[in-house]
Parts: C-alpha cells; sequence; structure tokens
C-alpha cells in the first residue's frame, strides 16, 4: 500500500518526466521546421551557386568552411577532440552523406530542374525503411501509411510546372537519395563524436571528401565565382549547412530515420512555392491537391512516433 507521503514524493518525478517530453517534442518539432523550410530553399539557391561554382567545389568549399568553423568554435569552448575511431565514423558519413548525397544533387541540378531534383529526393523516407531492417528495425504500420501519402503527394507535385528530365540527372539525384538514406541510418551504429561536435566533424571530413572528387573529375577550382554565386554559397554555409545539419543529426539521434527523413515530402513543396514568388509560376489544381496529401502523411509519420514514444 503507497502511503501518502510516497504519493507526494512520486508527483514531481512524473511531472517532471512530462515536462522533459514536452521539451523535447518543441526542439524536435523546431529541427523538422528548419528542415522543412531552409532545405526547401537549398534546391534553388544551388542552382544560383552553380552559376560561379562547379558542383563538387561548391559543396566542398560549403562543407569545409562549415564544418572547419564549427570545429574550431567547439573547440575553443572546451569540447574534447574527437577519437582516431569517431573521425573514421564522421568519414564513412560524410562520404554518403555529403559526398555521395550533396554532391551527387550538385551534379545534377546542371541537367535537370532544382524542382525535380527536390521532388526525387522524396523517396528518402522509403529508403529509410528498407535500411533500417539492416539492423532490425521494422517500421510502423502508421509510418508506411504516412511514407505512401508523401509520395502520392510529390507524385501529384511532380505534374506542377516545368521539371525538365534528364535520365542521367535522375540516376544521380535518385542514387544521392540512396546514399544519404543509408548513410543517416548507419550512422546511429557508428561511434560519432557526442553533440555539435558529430556534425562538425561530419561536415568537415565530407568537404575533404568532396575536394578529392573534384579533383578526380577534373574540376578546375573557382577564381572569379559571380557575386551572386557567393551569396548563395554563404546561404549554403550558414543557413542551409551549419544550421540545418545540426538539426538533422539532433533528430537522428532523437526520432526515427522515418521522421528524420519527412523533410524530404515537405521540400518540393517549398521548392514549387519558391518557383511561384520568384520565377512567376502558377500552381494548378494537383499541387492544391498534393499539399494537404503531403501534409497528412507527415501528421502520420509525427504520429506514429509519438506512440512509440510513449
Amino acid at each position: 500500500m503507497t502511503t501518502p507521503q510516497a504519493s507526494l514524493s512520486a508527483q514531481p518525478v512524473s511531472v517532471q518526466r512530462f515536462g522533459i517530453r514536452l521539451n523535447q517534442r518543441f526542439w524536435v518539432i523546431a529541427a523538422l521546421l528548419t528542415l522543412y523550410i531552409i532545405w526547401g530553399t537549398t534546391y534553388l539557391v544551388i542552382r544560383f551557386a552553380l552559376e560561379g561554382f562547379t558542383p563538387y567545389w561548391m559543396m566542398a568549399l560549403r562543407f569545409v568552411i562549415a564544418g572547419g568553423g564549427l570545429f574550431i568554435f567547439l573547440r575553443l569552448r572546451g569540447a574534447p577532440m574527437p577519437t582516431l575511431r569517431q573521425w573514421r565514423s564522421a568519414t564513412l558519413v560524410g562520404a554518403l552523406l555529403l559526398g555521395g548525397g550533396m554532391g551527387s544533387v550538385a551534379l545534377a541540378e546542371q541537367s535537370i530542374s532544382s524542382g525535380l531534383a527536390a521532388t526525387l529526393v522524396a523517396v528518402a523516407p522509403l529508403w529509410a525503411i528498407l535500411f533500417s531492417r539492416l539492423w532490425g528495425r521494422v517500421a510502423s504500420r502508421g509510418e508506411w501509411v504516412g511514407v505512401i501519402l508523401g509520395m502520392v503527394g510529390v507524385a501529384l507535385l511532380s505534374l506542377e510546372g516545368n521539371l525538365q528530365a534528364n535520365p542521367a540527372g535522375i540516376l544521380l539525384v535518385l542514387m544521392a537519395s540512396a546514399l544519404w538514406s543509408f548513410g543517416s541510418v548507419w550512422m546511429n551504429h557508428l561511434d560519432m563524436p557526442d553533440g555539435m561536435m558529430g556534425s562538425a566533424a561530419e561536415m568537415l571530413m565530407g568537404g575533404f571528401v568532396l575536394c578529392g572528387m573534384a579533383v578526380l573529375r577534373g574540376e578546375a577550382f573557382p577564381t572569379a565565382p559571380t557575386p551572386g554565386s557567393l551569396l548563395a554559397l554563404v546561404y549554403l554555409i550558414t543557413f542551409g549547412s551549419l544550421l540545418t545539419m545540426t538539426a538533422y543529426f539532433f533528430l537522428l539521434k532523437t526520432v526515427s530515420p522515418t521522421l528524420a527523413t519527412s523533410y524530404s515530402f515537405v521540400n518540393p513543396a517549398i521548392a514549387l512555392f519558391l518557383g511561384v514568388v520568384l520565377g512567376g509560376e502558377v500552381l494548378t489544381g494537383s499541387a492544391l491537391i498534393a499539399l494537404p496529401i503531403i501534409l497528412l502523411g507527415v501528421a502520420f509519420v509525427f504520429r506514429a512516433r509519438s506512440a512509440h514514444a510513449q
């Protein structure tokens, strides 16, 4: 029989756990919105940056500067130096996410539209579900429903505008999505540096990998980029890398891979919205139907994650 005193002493623990759960949910939603909105803009910004940079050098500079700056900042704040094993893990993850993922998207955007690139990346949650099974994680029914709804919505979005197609570019983006998803799932089973140092090490090593890919491809180092491309690169370094990669690493450590990659459903909608605002495009009925379906799919995935956490 529980005494009144025991009940009173247990109450603060329950309230404290409830507070921690609410606090974590706030940061999960904030991180998701960061990826939904900012990464949705980067596809168009990458196209602007390609006006003065070659694909791999642009991505290499983006992540070496972002990762190197964050690494120096964290070391000055007293963060521990990653171990050799953690550097190895950061190199593997950086090669998959940034070299194979981001680098391939930039290369593909030389031949396909930014809207099509954002649309093709929408298969990332499906890849995440499939790769998660390699480590014994089975997706819930709600996650599957959310992924299917999201992909249906993105398929409807693909009817919008002039999404220029090129077979080589399409294959590059599909490969990029698979490599990104595999690296995202594998990262949780590797010895990565703690906290933001994980983001810094992964971006820095991925940037070095991209430097090597640029050299192997024979890309000339950019010496005279246009002012517009430089401004685009600054945006990609600050908002598109430092902020979003930190949010993405937090999500990978906190929620399911399916929810962490759900940004890929929303990014095409943001890309189309930018096309309307900056490119004078007009949305038709397919987009008005697709957007609620995408939001419903994300809601299913988020609800499945919340039910699993309870």
